[in-house]
């Protein structure tokens, strides 16, 4: 196998969470009488280690349920009760103003040191936000999927080959805006790591986070599917019809490209002829949302971009390949040109070579004419 790349192309817009730790200070306690559950979980708190206790009682403490239920009473050290000057999170409760009476009281204060609350409310609080964050603003999704296309290769083995189905599945890929590798496959050289992997199998197909498809229309049907909304965009065609129109043009091509018999060639051509001006007039009438019922003027031809409106779906990825072998090839062999009066066809082609999903995927002219080389027959005369 030959000429692996791996293609990026450009994604909906993404949003990506990033929550930092931040490093807190706390002021030693002056007390040696905690007992040792405590100097754990003070611990826990400064390394932002939580249990699974801690966010919850915080958590309906943010949403107002509860108030102070659940947090230890306590008084200001002697150490702690110069940082309370300080302004401290806004989430936070107010300063705990420390007026001791008494001795007793004092003491009581050094049993329950105030840094392991005031460390416990400013962790928690970061990650209660977080909660909200990606919860609400941002759902968490799965991670990204690692996909292969299998191409085959050109003549020089490295390149994009002739291929419709191939490009085909190139377009779609592209299209869903996911990262994924291509490779290019020698046919001539039969790799082994090819019949390792996929046996009695030939480009195109994928591997889909290591599990190997190749059935073309089946792989349409999971990418589709695994490579939805809303993260990847939908490209299946609205109308019906739109799937269907120009299906038998590669077939009346094909026939009339293989034909050694001078007196058919007329016949076939025409057969040719007739199934463009089909794809010609779908392409020149308006779809439904195109058409305004409420107006009293005559109804106007469409101009759309494409098949099913101005957006490319998995219908032009069907079409748009063989479309274009049919103009190189016919042209190059039989000197056959799409009529210009098939407005909606050519409309229909310029407007895919402005798009890299099209002409990015494509082989290059000369290897299509190439790979037709041995396919074309030369009429007898």
């Amino acid at each position: 196998m030959c000429g692996a790349v791996q293609v990026h192309a450009p994604a909906q817009g993404e949003h990506y969470l990033q929550m930092k730790d931040e490093d807190r200070e706390s002021s030693s306690s002056s007390s040696s009488s905690s007992s040792s559950d405590d100097e754990e979980h003070a611990k826990a708190v400064d390394t932002g280690i939580m249990t699974l206790e801690e966010p919850v009682v915080q958590v309906e403490e943010v949403n107002g349920d509860a108030h102070d239920r659940s947090r230890r009473s306590s008084s200001s050290s002697s150490s702690s009760s110069a940082s309370s000057d300080s302004p401290g999170d806004p989430c936070d409760d107010p300063p705990i103003q420390a007026r001791l009476e008494d001795e007793d009281r004092m003491l009581e204060a050094h049993t329950e040191p105030v840094t392991a609350d005031i460390l416990v409310e400013e962790a928690v609080d970061h990650s209660v936000a977080t909660l909200e964050l990606v919860t609400l603003d941002e759902p968490s999704r799965p991670s990204l999927s690692e996909v292969t296309l299998f191409v085959k290769a050109g003549s020089d083995g490295e390149s994009i080959g002739n291929c419709p189905f191939s490009q085909r599945l190139f377009m779609i890929l592209w299209l869903k805006g996911v990262v994924f590798n291509v490779t290019t496959v020698d046919l001539k050289r039969k790799p082994a790591d090819l019949h390792d992997l996929a046996p009695g199998t030939h480009p195109p197909f994928i591997t889909f986070d290591g599990e190997v498809k190749t059935d073309i229309n089946k792989i349409e049907e999971f990418l589709e599917d695994m490579l939805c909304p809303p993260r990847y965009p939908k490209l299946a065609a609205k109308q019906r019809e739109s799937n269907t129109a120009g299906n038998d043009i590669f077939a009346k091509f094909s026939a009339y490209i293989k034909n050694t018999k001078l007196e058919a060639n007329a016949a076939l051509e025409k057969g040719l002829t007739k199934s463009l001006l089909k794809l010609n007039d779908y392409l020149n009438s308006p779809l439904p949302e195109e058409i305004d019922a409420n107006s009293m003027e005559e109804e106007k031809g469409s101009n759309r971009s494409f098949l099913d409106g101005n957006e490319l779906t998995l219908a032009d990825c069907n079409l748009l390949p063989k479309l274009h072998i049919v103009k190189v090839v016919a042209k190059k062999y039989r000197n056959y040109e799409i009529p210009t009066e098939m407005t909606g066809v050519w409309r229909y082609l310029k407007n895919a070579y402005k798009r890299d999903e099209f002409t990015n995927t494509c082989a290059a002219d000369g290897e299509i004419e190439t790979a037709y080389k041995e396919v074309a027959k030369r009429l007898a005369k």
